[in-house]
């Protein structure tokens, strides 16, 4: 299993976690996807190591963008 933070900008609701959630849950691998809401952390558990460049474009299409 690996696990990876990210940072991520522009989220300020429940309706913004459920989107990052789904699309980053989408990426082949992973197994689960963890967002705070409040400190912008998305948590992502896979069974193998996600390229960043996926997690980047997952996000983006949820309408967000990571930082850093």
């Amino acid at each position: 299993m690996e696990t990876k933070t990210y940072s991520v900008s522009g989220m300020t609701c429940a309706h913004c976690v459920g989107s990052v959630s789904a699309e980053v849950g989408q990426i082949p691998g992973v197994t689960d996807v963890q967002v705070d809401l409040a400190t912008g952390a998305v948590t992502v558990t896979s069974e193998r190591p996600v390229d960043d460049g996926a997690v980047r474009a997952a996000v983006g299409e949820a309408g967000y963008e990571l930082v850093g």
